[in-house]
């Protein structure tokens, strides 16, 4: 089932739709060991067994099948609004190979909202932004909401540069409900000026988590001979030769990771790094532990 979460293979896939459907419903068989076992109408999720949680809701039949303990979560103890904030910066254009990072982010809002709308019946919202709020989807669980997020998703096209300021302040007037706020995003800027600004947030009682979603070559570029770097947001041009690459680049790379983990942390925020050629699994497996009532 890893296939179906295959970025590389969701690329040939016509649809954000088709792509939610087939990502969450590889994810959801893979979780239960078995391509036949899916969600039943009575239940909305499972999530790994912990010590102290009430052996009463553990399902034993799963535990007969997957040798894993699991416990059932009904929607009533589990209904929280989800909202999606999509960076759609210029920066978000890169891509090394038949995925770029606007791609990997929109296919994994579309899977969080299919999850979320489809399977737990949750509210789902987006708000789509670079250094302004270019759209914003009140979370609803309205008919038709699905298809209007997925629309969103489609028609958020890589623009300006990335602020969080503004959309953040936006946000902040229209949370009036726990849940959960999930920021898909490169985070290219200072990782106290994020958290700092992202940490408010949190003030209304909602988990907050940062999905940073990066190409694998940001990460370790493979750079061969002198080259021209151009940043995609302010056109500024750098010219690198491949030691610089092997050598300062990657030691300011992993220091601004650690810092976005430790910044996050000491704010409170969960924070994840994806790859953009790595399965979307990681992203759904924090979501359904993170959400309300999942932990």
């Amino acid at each position: 089932m890893q296939r179906f979460l295959d970025p590389a293979v969701l690329a040939g896939i016509s649809g954000l739709d088709l792509i939610a459907k087939t990502v969450v419903d590889g994810f959801v068989a893979g979780l239960h060991r078995s391509p036949d076992f899916g969600f039943s109408q009575e239940f909305a999720e499972y999530r790994a067994y912990t010590t102290g949680d009430d052996l009463r809701h553990v399902d034993w039949n799963l535990f007969a099948r997957t040798d894993r303990c699991y416990l059932k979560r009904y929607r009533g103890e589990t209904n929280g609004q989800l909202t999606i904030l999509l960076d759609a910066s210029n920066s978000m254009k890169f891509g090394s190979h038949a995925v770029s990072k606007m791609d990997y982010a929109r296919y994994i809002a579309a899977s969080l909202f299919y999850l979320a709308i489809h399977n737990q019946r949750d509210p789902a919202g987006l708000l789509v932004f670079d250094d302004e709020v270019r759209n914003y989807i009140r979370p609803s669980t309205r008919q038709g909401q699905l298809h209007r997020l997925l629309a969103g998703l489609e028609q958020a096209e890589p623009m300006a540069r990335t602020d969080f300021t503004k959309p953040l302040t936006h946000l902040q007037e229209f949370l009036n409900r726990r849940g959960m706020v999930v920021i898909i995003s490169d985070f290219y800027d200072s990782p106290e000026a994020i958290a700092k600004t992202i940490e408010p947030l949190r003030f209304h009682g909602s988990e907050v988590v940062l999905f940073h979603v990066l190409d694998p070559q940001e990460i370790k570029p493979q750079i061969r001979a002198p080259s021209i770097l151009v940043d995609l947001e302010t056109e500024q041009k750098l010219e690198v030769i491949p030691e610089y690459a092997r050598g300062e680049y990657r030691r300011r790379m992993d220091a601004h990771l650690q810092g976005m983990r430790d910044q996050s942390r000491a704010a409170g925020l969960d924070y994840y790094l994806l790859v953009t050629d790595q399965p979307l699994d990681e992203a759904l497996s924090q979501y359904l532990y993170l959400r309300p009532g999942g932990r």
